[in-house]
């Protein structure tokens, strides 16, 4: 029996998630939810990778996460393209893993990889695909899962900025340094002055996304629809809202 997972992440190239959401992903597993990592590809072909350092990497980041599960799907990385045996792959992965919430990245990257807006599409795909009846032949024997919640984490550097219905800050304050650590495995994507620069680029984005929530780091999550709330005083819980700046005294 495989184990079910309350919630998947879901992105093209192992180390995407470790820099997008790996504060959200450690803070998942240190609340008691049940997490799974799945990356499309392994990332590989790579100026200074191989597959085989590659999947180290992924492992030892994921084992500072401390995700119950992590696969890779085995789609080709370079040419990722959303299609039907894309969508059949991943959803496979999805069925027999069962999750309430999929989380996938969001955005054109036309400076970088095309493969992360083909993974969104996949992404956005598999969510209906999941529940499909009577095609279980596609799917690995797997049965039909109905996914409760979409979530998207838009990418920083995306072409557009797009209108969201709606949208959420998680607090990564206390599991930043995981955050960090696990993007730290990947040596062979971010050597060590690359590897500065990119961690200052994540504190930056942390700070600020955090910061206008009153935490010191966050990570900024979208929905496709508005968020629906039955109780409103319970969604605010221990929210610090942020304190207005003083004006200047005269």
């Amino acid at each position: 029996m495989s184990t079910q997972l309350d919630v998947i992440f879901t992105a093209p190239h192992p180390d995407d998630l470790e820099i997008g959401c790996g504060g959200t992903i450690a803070k998942l597993v240190k609340q008691g939810h049940r997490v799974g990592m799945v990356h499309m590809t392994n990332g590989e072909p790579t100026p200074l990778g191989d597959p085989e350092t590659r999947m180290k990497e992924m492992r030892a980041a994921a084992d500072i996460l401390g995700v119950q599960v992590c696969e890779m799907v085995g789609l080709p990385n370079r040419v990722l393209m959303d299609g039907p045996e894309a969508r059949f792959a991943l959803a496979s992965v999805v069925r027999k893993y069962r999750p309430r919430v999929l989380v996938g990245l969001a955005g054109r990257t036309v400076a970088a990889s095309p493969d992360h807006y083909q993974a969104q599409l996949i992404t956005e795909a598999v969510r209906f695909y999941s529940q499909l009846t009577k095609w279980d032949d596609r799917f690995a024997g797997t049965k039909p899962h109905r996914v409760d919640h979409l979530i998207y984490r838009p990418i920083a550097r995306s072409a557009e900025i797009p209108h969201w219905h709606s949208q959420f800050v998680v607090d990564i304050t206390d599991t930043i340094d995981q955050k960090i650590a696990a993007v730290a495995c990947y040596k062979s994507q971010f050597p060590p002055q690359r590897f500065e620069g990119l961690k200052h680029w994540m504190l930056s984005a942390s700070g600020y996304d955090g910061g206008a929530c009153g935490y010191n780091y966050g990570e900024l999550y979208a929905l496709p629809r508005p968020l629906g709330v039955s109780d409103l005083l319970s969604l605010f819980g221990n929210w610090p809202v942020p304190s207005p700046i003083d004006p200047p005294k005269v």
